[in-house]
């Protein structure tokens, strides 16, 4: 048998949700979230849509899937750092831990959208925020403190900021917030002034969105940590 008819008979590698989320990350990091469709991703594995549905029971099944997948690359890349011993170091291991999580969301850029949409806790998450629960602790703080620092820190504790509004460059959005500096001149000087005056200069590969570059988001991580220890000192 000559090595080309053995590559045509050789089989099919089968379906698995595994191989199916994979493939959707890659769709996603390519096309983004758009292009993910399940018509899209059953012609990135060569197969027929409906034989995803026996792994994948629908769209919003999918979404789960892959922003388990995120976090689980999540768990992968913090698997070596060092872990927290005492109140002298936990501040550095959290922050550690979340720039590494960012550094992911930067990988994937329309990730932070399914975190934020997804209502089901799952394996990966959960392992995640316990990592988080272990600092604290062995950073002296109360399980109340904790609680507190972790609605505190929201989505940062993944690696992203939430954005208040998005006037995307090229949009209908972005026109009409023009426009509505431009009535709010007169009415409201100090905020045309410092929408005026703000710059954000990160390159884009360091960017998730309007006001989420790495400069921004480590300022504010560093805020809340800082915030924290002091509430730490005085529990």
């Amino acid at each position: 048998m000559t090595a080309e008819t053995s590559q045509e008979t050789s089989p099919r590698l089968p379906l698995s949700r595994k191989r199916i989320l994979g493939a959707a990350v890659e769709v996603a990091d390519t096309g983004g979230l758009d292009a993910l469709t399940m018509r899209g991703l059953a012609d990135a594995l060569d197969v027929e849509a409906m034989s995803l549905y026996y792994h994948v029971a629908n769209k919003e099944a999918l979404l789960d899937g892959v922003g388990e997948v995120v976090v689980e690359e999540i768990l992968e890349e913090i698997a070596d750092l060092p872990a927290a011993t005492s109140s002298e170091d936990w501040k550095d291991a959290m922050r550690s831990r979340i720039l590494k999580a960012r550094a992911v969301m930067l990988r994937h850029k329309w990730a932070p959208w399914v975190l934020e949409t997804r209502t089901t806790m799952n394996g990966a998450v959960l392992s995640y925020y316990h990592g988080f629960l272990e600092i604290f602790r062995a950073g002296g703080m109360s399980y109340d403190l904790a609680h507190h620092a972790m609605h505190a820190l929201g989505s940062r504790a993944l690696g992203f900021s939430q954005e208040l509004f998005d006037p995307t460059p090229g949009t209908s959005e972005e026109a009409a917030s023009e426009e509505l500096l431009a009535q709010m001149a007169t009415e409201l000087p100090l905020f045309v002034e410092f929408m005026e005056e703000i710059a954000h200069d990160d390159p884009e590969d360091q960017t998730l969105g309007w006001c989420d570059d790495q400069t921004e988001f480590e300022f504010a991580l560093d805020l809340m940590l800082d915030g924290l220890d002091r509430l730490r000192l005085a529990d």
